[in-house]
């Protein structure tokens, strides 16, 4: 029998996520620091195609990935009685883990006040256009427009998720429903899932390159000092926050999981790492997926869980949504008693659901919220140029809390191999 080798140092993807990370830090900053701004910014524009060739490639398996094992998931696990059950867990715990990262947000934003006495003299509003251009998507009106599809191929061209998700459960409950003569395709389904996973092995290993790209392009154009000293209260009080929220998610994962959440946190620190470096939880979709069933959650549990999750499931978008709203209030000295905080809280809740894969989703809803409460819009162009630092925070959030979201449901359900 042969002997299977480990990868050396080296040939660690986490370790190569790691070195990329540094030396675009450094190469970024080298840029910054010694080159004019014209020269910064054409460097940036370039190196970043590096990120975007990866992400590109990432977003090309997404909707096939979905679909693929979703659909099969939910052909597995057997009737409509089990896909409720299941569905109603996965939902109890979205919207329990949503409430609270809310309340966490809300909290520590009274608390800290972080937008209080805030100099507005200095802030360019135009920068806040292309965001507050996107609120009218979001309105109440368009929202089950934008999470039911009018055609799976469109949705898929979009790599729309929460539509595919639609699609694919309506699909996958038709096909668990006609039983035997549905199985070849299924299997034809299931299949095109393994070939859709192999090619993920493929397209990580450009994960470093995306990696580089990305941190290099943004420190070569952003002043790191400039940035420290006018927004150290803001981002400091939001790094309180995430920090209360990460503190929360694990102290439930070691309340359920017990021992194995370590085994856990091992199998997801190269999507953390990933989703922390490119602002891109979407970007380790399809490795999370591989190293859940590493883990030993069952296919079928994660092919239905991580979809659902990535449109429900967002915690750190969501801690930063309160936080993000009530700091451009406070900024503008506007007012909000506990009963309108709560109400927002609640219209955060249902706004936010389906947003996944939308360019600057959480910003685009922050804005919308504030429309509806009397709150200067244009105010989001306060936090616009620390708002990529705080994205890879709340990007590697959402993946921690939907890896634990799916461990636990996986646990409830029995179909946690326990398997490493």
């Amino acid at each position: 029998m042969t002997e299977t080798k480990k990868p050396s140092f080296l040939g660690n993807l986490t370790v190569q996520i790691v070195i990329a990370m540094l030396l675009g830090a450094f190469l970024g900053i080298y840029i910054h620091n010694n080159y004019d701004a014209t020269f910064a910014k054409e460097f940036s524009d370039k190196i970043k195609i590096l990120a975007t060739v990866f992400i590109r490639l990432v977003q090309m398996i997404i909707a096939l990935l979905v679909f693929s094992t979703l659909v099969p998931g939910i052909a597995k696990l057997g009737d409509v009685k089990t896909v409720g059950r299941v569905g109603g867990k996965a939902l109890a715990w979205f919207f329990s883990a949503s409430f609270i990262s809310l309340l966490i947000g809300l909290f520590w934003v009274n608390i800290l006040e972080p937008g209080v006495g805030l100099n507005l003299s200095n802030i360019d509003l135009s920068t806040a256009a292309e965001v507050t251009g996107n609120t009218k998507s979001f309105s109440a009106q368009n929202f089950i427009e934008h999470i039911i599809p009018k055609s799976i191929v469109e949705a898929m061209a979009n790599n729309e998720i929460i539509q595919i998700v639609i699609f694919s459960i309506f699909f996958g409950l038709a096909a668990a429903s006609i039983g035997n003569y549905a199985k070849p395709v299924t299997n034809f389904i299931e299949v095109l899932s393994h070939i859709v996973l192999k090619m993920v092995n493929y397209v990580m290993k450009f994960a470093p390159m995306g990696v580089f790209g990305a941190i290099a392009g943004v420190f070569a154009i952003k002043d790191l000092n400039d940035l420290v000293f006018t927004y150290i209260k803001f981002f400091g009080s939001f790094l309180v926050g995430i920090s209360t929220l990460w503190v929360f998610l694990l102290a439930i994962g070691f309340l359920f999981l017990g021992k194995r959440m370590k085994s856990l946190l091992n199998h997801i620190v190269s999507p953390l790492i990933i989703a922390f470096s490119t602002t891109s939880s979407e970007a380790v979709f399809p490795k999370l997926t591989e190293e859940l069933e590493r883990f030993g959650i069952k296919d079928k549990i994660v092919s239905f869980m991580l979809p659902l999750g990535y449109s429900f499931n967002l915690d750190g978008s969501m801690m930063y949504m309160t936080f993000a709203s009530m700091f451009i209030a406070q900024a503008y000295g506007i007012h909000l008693d506990v009963g309108t905080q709560m109400t927002m809280l609640l219209v955060l809740m249902l706004t936010s659901k389906g947003i996944a894969g939308v360019p600057r989703a959480s910003l685009v809803i922050v804005a919308a919220t504030c429309g509806m409460f009397k709150i200067p819009i244009e105010g989001i162009a306060l936090i616009l140029p620390i708002d990529h630092f705080c994205d890879m925070f709340r990007s590697a959030t959402n993946v921690l809390g939907n890896a634990l979201a799916t461990s636990v449901v996986g646990k409830w359900e029995g179909e946690d191999s326990g398997s490493e």
